[in-house]
């Protein structure tokens, strides 16, 4: 509910900011295009308020007939806010210009004076409509590029990070890393097929799924997580859980993905290769759940001597990490902002958006996720599988 709150209110303001400029500055009062164009915000609104509450409660094979056209618009909505926000300005400006010319009073003996300056009404609705029309093209475009960019295959990534207890012999170990694969309403069976065929491509060492794998029950969303079976590597497959975990029934999906063959690790850890320490700590919001990471518990009997790999949901829980020596961790959660400008607001509460970064001797390494959560899109942050290349200092 809270929730829904929260982001109910910005998108019923956003809508009637469109019904301004789409609507009211477009058409002439009291006329049938008035009306019209007021209804289609309205059910515009609900559409979207539809996908955001109906997708949480049937079953994603009718969830989707919700959540396509909901979760699309709102990429839309979101957009032309954005056009019609940089439009402002040279719209006002070209309003203020469209009245009529001064229109001195006849020749006569006394100074001739200029009649009301009043608003063309004509040009008012020239300017409002192409200043529309251009918004929507503008949005439009972006938010088709970005659905090519969110449908289309993960990128491919390959990322060497040079480790310093890394024996020699193990040098060019490979992790495939994959995060937010987000199965749901929107994303299925094939999306999975497609991800486990590009991580087998490579031929890793171990893969690392790590975290936001389902948005849905293990009863909604078995079948489209079956193909995780077929994860190919030398040394396993390992899974820590995400935020989304925790709204779906994370010890159904804990117990079905070991099931898999995919090795949940809960605050535990192995040695793999017979010189790597792989951990996995729980999401942070696990704690609300009475599962929240335990560092201190992961890493109890770890080879000192030995590089620590650590699965970690979130990119802020690196804190603890570089305070206990942990020497690279594995992380996904921010999407890479998933969609521009929402990249600059990640900064505010992670200490990565993407890529590979260093934060108080820990290697850090933050994919921008192969799936996404919403609009099926991404603006500037196209989804990624990793390989991870460890490199030994000597």
């Amino acid at each position: 509910m809270i929730f829904l709150l929260l982001l109910g209110v910005p998108v019923a303001l956003g809508h009637l900011y469109l019904w301004r400029r789409l609507v009211v500055d477009t058409t002439r009062p009291r006329t049938l295009g008035r009306r019209v164009g007021a209804v289609a915000v309205i059910g515009a609104f609900l559409m979207l308020m539809s996908a955001l509450v109906v997708t949480r409660r049937v079953p994603p094979e009718y969830g989707k007939f919700f959540a396509w056209p909901g979760f699309v618009w709102l990429a839309v909505l979101f957009y032309l806010a954005i056009a019609l926000g940089i439009a402002e300005v040279p719209r006002r400006i070209l309003l203020k210009r469209a009245t009529l010319a001064p229109v001195p009073v006849a020749a006569g003996p006394a100074p001739a004076e200029p009649v009301e300056i009043v608003p063309d009404p004509s040009r008012r609705l020239f300017i409002s409509r192409s200043v529309a029309i251009g918004s929507g093209i503008a949005a439009g475009g972006v938010v088709g590029y970005g659905m090519t960019q969110a449908l289309g295959d993960p990128q491919l990534l390959n990322v060497p990070v040079t480790l310093d207890k890394l024996r020699p012999s193990l040098s060019g170990f490979r992790i495939a890393v994959v995060s937010d694969i987000h199965l749901g309403p929107l994303l299925g069976r094939s999306h999975t097929e497609r991800i486990v065929r590009m991580i087998n491509e490579q031929e890793a060492d171990i893969v690392a799924i790590v975290g936001d794998l389902v948005d849905g029950t293990v009863a909604e969303l078995g079948e489209a997580a079956a193909p995780l079976r077929d994860l190919v590597s030398k040394h396993g497959s390992f899974f820590v859980t995400g935020n989304h975990e925790y709204f779906s029934g994370h010890e159904q999906w804990i117990a079905e993905l070991d099931r898999l063959g995919v090795n949940p690790l809960r605050n535990e850890g192995l040695t793999v290769a017979g010189g790597i320490e792989v951990v996995g700590v729980n999401d942070v919001t696990g704690r609300s759940y009475n599962d929240g990471p335990d560092f201190d518990r992961a890493l109890s009997g770890r080879d000192r001597n030995n590089p620590v790999v650590l699965l970690s949901h979130q990119p802020v829980q690196v804190g603890d990490a570089s305070s206990r020596g942990v020497d690279l961790q594995l992380s996904g959660h921010t999407h890479g902002g998933q969609m521009f400008p929402f990249n600059f607001v990640v900064p505010l509460q992670q200490p990565s958006t993407a890529g590979l970064s260093k934060v108080d001797g820990t290697w850090l390494y933050t994919s921008r996720g192969a799936g996404f959560w919403g609009p099926p899109v991404r603006v500037g942050a196209p989804p990624d599988i990793t390989m991870i290349e460890l490199r030994s200092a000597g």
